[in-house]
């Protein structure tokens, strides 16, 4: 089989650009943070899912041009970096795909990169370069959901109620209806729905 070189796919104009060399590794990382809140009388905080990540995508690339003496900045490292800048027409830098033949395809934007220079010919001109670059993940909405749709508040679950919190606005985050707190409040048994204590633990029934 011909080697596959990894190449990048500017989205928004189809142009692509095929790296010299493939790199020796790549990384993915994906972190899922927790948010915290601190209730009276605990030993731990509780903990509250709010929203995930972007994953990142990063590797080092290295180009190399000096068999042919020519500046690897233009034939390599200037087209990577301007996928870092804005499109006058766009107002924003290009949505990219990475793909390495079947194994490797990341959609996202270029968010960072190190341009290293290490080999020049007599007069200064760069013919050797390490580029370190990270993608971070881009994925709109629709196709964030594409397969993987998310349910409605149609399960039981709990919330702490936080400062400022009312019925009327749980309601609202969680059935998208400020008018169903009622449900909520017969679920908890709370007479006054104007009486909420912060880091008081709510049961959020399903709607029918």
């Amino acid at each position: 089989m011909s080697l596959q070189k990894l190449s990048i796919l500017n989205l928004d104009n189809d142009q692509s650009t095929e790296v010299l060399f493939n790199p020796n590794e790549y990384v993915l990382e994906k972190k899922t943070p927790w948010r915290e809140h601190e209730v009276p009388g605990l030993d731990l905080p509780t903990v509250e899912f709010v929203a995930g990540e972007r994953m990142t995508l990063s590797m080092e690339l290295f180009c190399d041009t000096s068999d042919q003496r020519t500046d690897v900045r233009k034939e390599m490292t200037d087209r990577i970096m301007n996928l870092m800048m804005v499109d006058q027409k766009l107002h924003r830098p290009p949505i990219v795909m990475v793909v390495w033949g079947a194994s490797l395809k990341f959609k996202g934007v270029l968010e960072h990169c190190v341009s290293r220079f290490t080999m020049f010919l007599s007069d200064g001109t760069p013919v050797r370069a390490v580029l370190s670059v990270v993608f971070r993940e881009y994925l709109k909405p629709q196709e964030q959901l594409k397969g993987k749709p998310r349910e409605s508040a149609d399960h039981t679950k709990r919330r702490i109620v936080r400062e400022g919190d009312t019925l009327q606005l749980i309601a609202s985050k969680e059935y998208n209806n400020a008018g169903e707190w009622r449900l909520i409040a017969r679920a908890n048994k709370i007479d006054d729905p104007r009486r909420l204590t912060p880091g008081q633990e709510l049961v959020i029934p399903p709607l029918v």
